[in-house]
């Protein structure tokens, strides 16, 4: 605003020692000295550069932190979608008796599955010779169709083969590693083997591939084999056995108040262990790299927010008549400091509410974005071999994105105070000598 249209403006305003806080006549001289003028063109640029770091700051917070919580979201489900919340395991005998076992710990309130699991380490191949390793898992045809993270989500071929005993379900990946379809042969070589004169010879054994699954979860749809639990029992020489049973619950996170209910139902002792022991590092790690990525990329905003106290204070400086006169004419010292603080402060607003609206953006379209720049790159960003899931998750959390709203705006109000503080203390005199 020029020395003329300040006091024109003042002129309009006869009493502005009494005006209110935030008066129109406030915000009006405030949304003037954000307009851009050529000759306050490099005030205008600082005044961009902040506007797009805010916005930018705050976009890379919400969309870091919705990806990482999608992680966790997407790595828990797959997690917890094919492995118990509990594990049962024997201490002094063995669970020779785990089908009226398993009933009693099925009837546990809260308890909503019991799976008698038989499970081993082998060398599978397939066509051509490929090996890979693969971690069979023997459980009942009536128990994998409740795991409906499993017989739910079956790519090619059907459980058919498997409830009838005669065949297994391999994951995807582990098929195309293999070359393997429906219908093939897979060859299996346990160490665990027959027990000769001669010592232990690995057993060597071919299945029917009944159907192949795709939990989404890259590590187990290239690595697990479904068995029906006899052959399974036969194949690891644990015939009438099982090495554990394992219990899904309703609510995974009620885990501690069914241990007791639990060894109580079995009656006899038992080992329990459950999904946060045996993921505690995994989980851990997760939780501490994501709260230090949100204190590294708050940096961006904290940036851009000093950005806002260099473009004020070169503002201060240039309107150092506009302050002489808007004083002279009755301006208060509050009404100066507010002018400068709402001038600063609509540049944290704006870009906190662009940023907000470009994350919200992203993050819903985040899997064609990823899939755009691999068709634009030729190279395949979030490669499923080396991540843990098959595509990239987004999960926004309204908690966290309130949180770095409010984080954004108090950074954004605290760079403002300063220089609006400057300008309120100068008087006429002193204002003038800023032209």
């Amino acid at each position: 605003m020029s020395s003329e249209t300040a006091s024109a403006a003042a002129m309009e305003h006869t009493s502005l020692a009494s005006a209110k806080p935030f008066s129109a006549f406030e915000r009006m001289v405030a949304w003037r000295y954000l307009r851009a003028r050529r000759k306050e063109a490099v005030i205008s640029v600082i005044a961009g550069f902040s506007f797009v770091g805010i916005m930018l700051g705050v976009a890379t917070l919400i969309i870091v932190m919705a990806v990482m919580n999608g992680f966790r979201t997407e790595l828990i489900s797959r997690i917890l979608g094919i492995n118990g919340h509990m594990i049962v395991q024997p201490v002094d005998k063995p669970f020779d008796d785990y089908p009226e076992l398993a009933k009693k710990l099925a009837a546990v309130p809260g308890v909503t599955m019991a799976l008698p699991l038989v499970e081993g380490q082998t060398l599978a191949s397939g066509k051509g010779g490929a090996g890979t390793g693969a971690l069979v898992r023997g459980v009942r045809a009536d128990d994998l169709m409740k795991l409906k993270e499993v017989s739910g989500n079956i790519k090619t071929g059907d459980m058919v083969g498997f409830t009838s005993g005669q065949g297994v379900l391999i994951g995807s990946r582990m098929a195309n590693d293999l070359g393997l379809q429906a219908g093939d042969t897979i060859t299996l070589v346990s160490p665990e083997g027959d027990v000769t004169p001669m010592g232990v010879n690995p057993r060597v054994k071919s299945y029917k591939v009944s159907g192949t699954f795709e939990i989404g979860m890259s590590e187990y749809d290239a690595s697990i084999i479904y068995m029906p639990l006899e052959e399974a029992q036969l194949y690891f020489n644990a015939e009438g056995l099982v090495q554990s049973i394992e219990l899904f619950v309703s609510n995974p996170d009620d885990i501690d108040a069914l241990r007791p209910k639990v060894e109580e139902a079995a009656g006899r002792q038992i080992f329990i262990s459950d999904w946060r022991q045996r993921n505690q590092t995994f989980f851990s790690a997760l939780q501490v790299e994501r709260n230090v990525m949100f204190m590294i990329l708050t940096l961006i905003v904290l940036v851009a927010a000093l950005n806002i106290i260099s473009g004020l204070i070169m503002l201060v400086k240039d309107k150092g008549s506009d302050i002489a006169i808007l004083k002279t004419m009755g301006a208060s010292s509050g009404s100066i400091l507010r002018i400068f603080f709402m001038t600063g402060a609509a540049i944290g607003i704006a870009g906190t509410l662009a940023g907000v609206l470009l994350g919200v953006i992203v993050c819903l379209n985040i899997e064609s974005i990823r899939s755009f720049f691999s068709w634009v790159s030729g190279t395949v960003l979030f490669d499923p071999q080396l991540y843990f899931l098959s595509k990239l998750p987004a999960d926004m959390s309204w908690g966290e994105t309130i949180s770095v709203i409010l984080m954004s705006l108090t950074l954004s109000f605290l760079a403002t105070i300063f220089p609006a503080w400057r300008a309120a203390r100068l008087d006429p005199v002193q204002a003038l000598r800023y032209e």
